[in-house]
């Protein structure tokens, strides 16, 4: 089969992954169908506490279960995708599927978090999936538009599940409205044949290290990226925090503050914090692309250190502000998301190609404990502290922007 150039715009070289440029609309394609279920959830979730009966540290369980199933996962699944890309792809949908209905039966309190639990396992085996093949093809001059692309198919999915429980009448109960919400999955299941046909079974990783040391059209890594396998970089390190804190604001904002509060708060319905989230997501979907622009144009320290000042007032306005400021903070929010992908493409950077599915396990093991760690902690500390908590968070945020900046400028 003729293969076009993979999305950077750098011949493919041999050995690389070998669907990677013919497949990168499937790969964009099933991130989108998988993750209407993950942006479905959080306008359902007063519903789920008033018609469950749920005490706020259950909802925070609820809320973190998906961020606790990628983080048992993400090391696992890492490898997984090294040898067998396809069927981790393939794999994620029916997982996906298991979860919603576990979690549309209305089920005791136990049922409801495994629901959770096996759609956070499925959207882990889709993304990381996603992530180690482009980020393990050749890359060219854009590497950060291409993850933002693929970021890009994901944020349509999110909010069209944003979108379908917001549209759907209340009459139909949270179960129901979930279900349907969440019926665009099986498209991922339709196209699973298709994925083990372009991604087929190899060690992507020993292939990656082939692409670099003299492919075709192949570039070496940087000299500050050739570090022994067991020391770690600084600059790795911290663009760590940088994805942990992100993480901790996404999850304590998007999964908990902005629904309970927007309820029981300031009175808005499920339409109201559907539309809410769903302005969010539209930020993140217009800026997404630009910033992946401009980053590889004046650098990505620069435009990480913008996006976490945004995500830092974001996390101040909504969690302490009044409700013009609630909305504004949705607005920062949105465009605080929209540079999630760059810590991981500056690990990338510094990250030799074979143990970097690895690195990129243990990167998600970090940004996913946090976003279990931000709902469950919302819980527990009931919503007279939440604000507080979600504060401190913005606060952390801006102490990490501004010294991205510092280090911009030294």
């Amino acid at each position: 089969m003729a293969r076009a150039p993979v999305l950077g715009g750098s011949e493919e070289a041999p050995g690389a992954p070998s669907g990677v440029a013919d497949g990168i609309w499937l790969l964009c394609v099933t991130a989108l169908a998988n993750t209407v279920s993950a942006g479905a959830f959080g306008p359902l979730l007063p519903e789920i506490a008033r018609a469950q009966g749920l005490a706020d540290w259950q909802l925070g369980v609820l809320g973190g279960a998906f961020g606790f199933a990628r983080m048992i996962a993400d090391v696992p699944t890492g490898a997984l995708a090294g040898r067998h890309l396809g069927k981790t792809l393939a794999a994620a949908p029916a997982l996906i599927i298991s979860g919603v209905l576990l979690l549309c039966s209305a089920g005791p309190f136990p049922v409801l978090v495994l629901g959770r639990v096996l759609i956070g396992l499925g959207h882990t085996l889709s993304m990381v999936g996603g992530l180690t093949a482009i980020l393990l093809a050749p890359r060219g001059a854009r590497g950060s538009m291409r993850l933002n692309v693929f970021e890009f198919a994901g944020m349509l999915g999110m909010l069209g599940g944003l979108a379908g429980v917001g549209l759907l009448p209340t009459s139909l109960g949270w179960p129901l409205s979930l279900l349907i919400a969440c019926s665009p999955v099986v498209v991922s299941v339709a196209l699973a044949p298709r994925l083990l046909r372009e991604f087929p079974d190899r060690h992507h990783a020993a292939v990656a290290v082939g692409a670099h040391g003299g492919g075709a059209g192949a570039q070496p890594l940087p000299a500050r990226a050739r570090t022994p396998a067991t020391r770690v970089p600084p600059i790795v390190v911290l663009m760590f925090g940088c994805g942990v804190i992100m993480a901790l604001g996404w999850a304590a904002v998007s999964q908990f503050v902005i629904p309970l509060r927007g309820t029981r708060e300031f009175g808005l319905d499920r339409g109201g914090i559907s539309r809410l989230l769903a302005l969010s997501q539209m930020v993140d979907l217009v800026a997404l692309l630009p910033v992946g622009w401009l980053a590889d144009r004046v650098g990505r320290h620069a435009m990480l250190a913008a996006v976490l000042g945004s995500l830092g007032i974001a996390a101040l306005t909504v969690g302490l502000g009044s409700f013009s400021l609630f909305v504004a903070g949705s607005v920062f929010f949105g465009f605080g998301m929209a540079g999630w992908m760059f810590p991981l493409a500056v690990i990338r950077e510094h990250t030799e190609a074979s143990i970097f599915a690895w690195r990129t396990g243990l990167y998600r093991v970090g940004i996913d404990a946090a976003s279990f760690a931000g709902p469950l902690a919302c819980g527990l500390l009931g919503e007279a502290n939440t604000g507080v908590f979600v504060g401190l968070v913005g606060v952390l945020a801006l102490a990490m922007a501004a010294r991205l900046v510092w280090l911009a400028l030294r």
